[in-house]
């Protein structure tokens, strides 16, 4: 998987602990072109900490393009910013 960081715009549902859980997201691809990716399966959800900020890193499964892509978002605690993190 290559390391991107892009940030995203998420929709997500929250528990009421006020856990995210994302939906769908919208990102610019390389040439400018808007792509949307439907989560289909959350695999794995980890709480990290770097450098004192708390993030949720989220390893999930799609289709993209009729293939199945595995991907991982975070969520920044803090700023509650979404990123595209590697595919």
């Amino acid at each position: 998987m290559k390391v991107l960081m892009r940030p995203v715009e998420m929709i997500a549902w929250f528990t009421t602990a006020g856990k995210p859980n994302p939906v769908k997201f919208k990102f610019a691809s390389d040439g400018d072109d808007c792509i949307i990716i439907r989560v289909g399966r959350i695999i794995t959800v980890e709480e990290e900490k770097i450098a004192g900020n708390r993030m949720y890193l989220y390893k999930c499964q799609s289709v993209v393009d009729n293939t199945e892509k595995i991907y991982e978002l975070k969520y920044e605690i803090a700023s509650c910013k979404w990123f595209l993190y590697k595919m």
